[in-house]
């Protein structure tokens, strides 16, 4: 059935047969839908049912992603954004979606079809409009955009390098643990598809921010974050909130890239899921 795994339709049937609202949890660059974890028993707990399903083609897990890393190369952002679409079709009830960085980005174009009942974009990758790229943005994408090579490869991150991006605000000792844990091989395309989205007319980055059924939106963003600074996140709330769908904006003291998977998740899961069922409750009355 199209591009989803067994796994991942058993996870919708699951959720359909339960009859609650369902979270759709879409993962970005670096990290595997098993980040997840931590958020979904969340979700689980507050009466949602979940799904994370997995960008086209990944491993199971981060043993087998380290042991083929090539198996990411050149997925595309549409690609991505249609495998999500799809599974989203077979849900029974209209979902609520919550994307960390590309993800975010994701998340954002899902909303923009009109099939979310809620919007959670977390640390959200830059889309097509978003003028603002600050230096720290691109030192922490310079491992990709730095050479043009890496269009078609997958690339790893050093530890310096995941460390910068995603990790400063941490000690060592966390910040190797999430690393060893967590990192995985990451398509080189959609960064590429980012840097150069103000220069495509065709951009697969673009987000229908205007579309009246978007839905409500929160943009949920680390105030330390290097990877996805506080500046673009800003400037991508001014665009979504020209729509007239509710639209939040949320910064996280003392937050990194790595708010979703280091010790304080849980911090960042409760402002997420709470907006959620501002929204979209699990049961409806």
């Amino acid at each position: 059935m199209g591009t989803l795994t067994d796994h991942e339709i058993a996870d919708i049937e699951r959720a359909n047969a339960s009859g609650v609202t369902p979270i759709v949890f879409v993962h970005g660059l670096w990290l595997l839908s098993s980040s997840w974890q931590n958020w979904r028993g969340l979700a689980e707990e507050k009466g949602y049912a979940t799904i994370a399903p997995s960008w086209p083609d990944d491993p199971d897990s981060v043993e087998e992603a380290r042991a083929d890393p090539e198996v990411f190369a050149n997925k595309m952002v549409a690609q991505v954004t249609d495998h999500y679409l799809e599974a989203i079709s077979l849900l029974t009830l209209t979902p609520a979606v919550i994307g960390h960085s590309f993800g975010g980005l994701i998340a954002q174009k899902i909303a923009g079809e009109g099939v979310s009942a809620a919007t959670v974009a977390v640390d959200p990758a830059q889309f097509k409009g978003v003028l603002q790229l600050p230096l720290s943005s691109l030192k922490s994408a310079a491992p990709v955009l730095g050479n043009p090579a890496n269009l078609g490869r997958a690339v790893a991150l050093t530890f310096e390098q995941f460390n910068y991006g995603w990790t400063s605000n941490l000690d060592e000792a966390e910040a190797r643990q999430l690393y060893e844990t967590y990192h995985v091989a990451a398509s080189g395309v959609p960064l590429f598809q980012a840097a150069t989205a103000n220069l495509n007319p065709f951009s697969e980055t673009r987000v229908d921010t205007r579309n009246p059924e978007r839905g409500p939106l929160l943009i949920l963003n680390g105030a330390n974050d290097t990877t996805v600074p506080l500046v673009v996140a800003h400037a991508a709330y001014k665009l979504q909130s020209k729509n007239p769908g509710v639209t939040e904006i949320v910064e996280v003291p003392g937050r990194g890239h790595s708010l979703t998977i280091d010790s304080g998740w849980r911090e960042v899961a409760e402002i997420a899921v709470d907006f959620v069922t501002r929204f979209a409750a699990p049961v409806a009355a």
